[in-house]
């Protein structure tokens, strides 16, 4: 991994040029593919909002296709940027993902396996998008799809517990061995005091063993950042105190003193 790609930001990578006609010409992508990104690219924030609020599923859709069959680290970065810049603009985008005209459609699977793959962009951006998406899964029963496992025995496709293990391997690996030297640890813990609200993401949590890779993060803070660190890794303890088998292991550690 270089540092010129460690240290890329969303603004640059939407500045790139993407040749989608050249993806069309290759089969990557449909002739009604490219019209949805070339309607899409580059426009104003308040053309966008028009056409997600219009058509999201399908903007979703050609986005995830995209994911899905390119694997130019250029393209998946400036994807990932969009889908990035899309959710943060209204996090409440991220049901479209969920929408019904997916039922036969792997949302989840694309950012999973980029998780693991490519440059610290690529990674961080999954992970978020990741989080984003799992957390606006409708019909939540102890923090797995009410019929996830019933739809994948037939379809194969990632549940949302696939999704919810796969993220606290990534995660526990970041604490344990950072891809990016200042950047990993934070965005670790910054998701995790988003997903230890799931019950399931505390149970797997706790059986990586990642309660220990906790502790020594809680350290007196002097910069903003520091503090912001110390926040979420106190409330990360504090969603876990709510599971047994981590109270045990913290009540042993020196985490509370």
């Amino acid at each position: 991994m270089t540092i010129e790609n460690a240290e890329l930001t969303t603004e640059q990578v939407l500045r790139r040029d993407i040749p989608w006609e050249t993806y069309m010409t290759t089969k990557l992508i449909t002739g009604a593919g490219l019209q949805l990104l070339r309607r899409y690219d580059k426009k104003a924030e308040s053309y966008k909002t028009q056409l997600l609020d219009d058509d999201g599923p399908a903007y979703v859709s050609v986005f995830v296709t995209v994911l899905q069959d390119i694997f130019k680290e250029e393209t998946v970065e400036y994807v990932l940027a969009l889908i990035d810049e899309m959710l943060t603009a209204n996090p409440r985008r991220a049901k479209l993902f969920h929408d019904n005209s997916f039922a036969n459609e792997d949302t989840y699977e694309p950012f999973l396996r980029l998780l693991w793959k490519g440059n610290w962009f690529i990674q961080e951006k999954s992970c978020k998008i990741l989080s984003v998406i799992v957390s606006a899964r409708p019909n939540v029963q102890n923090g797995v799809d009410a019929n996830g496992d019933a739809a994948s025995s037939k379809r194969k496709l990632t549940t949302a517990e696939d999704v919810l293990r796969g993220l606290v391997e990534w995660l526990c690996a970041q604490l344990r061995k950072p891809s990016h030297p200042t950047c990993s640890i934070p965005a670790a813990i910054n998701c995790l005091a988003t997903l230890l609200k799931e019950p399931i993401v505390r149970s797997s949590f706790v059986q990586a063993d990642g309660v220990k890779l906790l502790v020594p993060l809680i350290i007196p803070a002097s910069t903003q950042q520091s503090i912001q660190l110390l926040y979420e890794t106190c409330l990360c303890i504090w969603l876990l105190s709510y599971y047994e088998p981590a109270i045990e292991y913290l009540a042993t550690s020196r985490a509370l003193p």
